[in-house]
């Protein structure tokens, strides 16, 4: 089961026992990885299709350092322009491209359970709540639009102190034509029920512009 399905010289038969173990491992993963990513039809279509399509391609080149190079050479020339995807849409395409090799080399069995036991894996993990850790989860991202003439630097102070336990400047830019500034802190509420009344309490100090209190991703910091 294990063993490579190639000989020397692969055979149509033997690549089309590749194609069909690596295209319906790869549907089969791309339904078991929909439980835990949201995402379009287009993203698990294409993940479906990429162990076969990795497999196809090592198969071809076969050793060849001349079509390795010349196959690396046309991928470098391919742009892509697609949207930044989530962590777990990366790993669906890393763990997609690694099944992939072993496809590519004839082990048709290991591929399919490099593919299959990753996503199971990725399920556990992302189900488990292992990497949780409390503090974090209470940390939040607060947005406040200011007017120009505020001095933003500690405008805040006294309602911060009173409410969080934490405010942590991460950002600062200027907004509607530089008539405004936006500003973005890490927060700590010492009282989740009490974030309307910060809301409030904000809303008097900053003309009652736009205010938004978000869960904290690290890539927010961009603002």
């Amino acid at each position: 089961m294990f063993d490579s399905v190639y000989s020397v010289n692969v055979t149509s038969g033997q690549f089309l026992q590749m194609a069909l173990a690596a295209l319906l491992s790869g549907v089969v993963f791309s339904w078991l990885m929909s439980f835990r990513i949201r995402s379009s039809r287009r993203y698990f279509v294409v993940i479906s299709l990429m162990p076969f399509i990795v497999g196809m391609v090592l198969t071809f080149i076969n050793g060849s350092i001349g079509a390795g190079l010349a196959f690396g050479g046309a991928f470098a020339l391919t742009r892509f322009r697609s949207a930044q995807g989530t962590s777990e849409e990366i790993a669906g395409v890393l763990i997609a491209m690694a099944s992939g090799v072993p496809f590519g080399m004839g082990y048709v069995g290991y591929g399919v359970a490099v593919l299959l036991g990753l996503a199971l894996l990725f399920i556990l993990l992302a189900t488990v709540p292992l990497f949780e850790h409390k503090g974090f989860s209470e940390e939040k991202l607060l947005k406040v639009t200011i007017p120009e003439t505020l001095d933003y630097a500690r405008v805040f102070d006294d309602i911060f102190a009173h409410y969080l336990k934490k405010a942590e400047p991460v950002g600062v830019k200027t907004t509607g034509m530089g008539a405004m500034f936006l500003l973005s802190f890490k927060i700590q509420m010492k009282n989740a029920s009490e974030e309307k009344a910060l809301i409030d309490e904000l809303r008097t100090r900053n003309g009652n512009l736009e205010i938004a209190i978000l869960p904290y991703i690290e890539r927010d910091r961009t603002l």
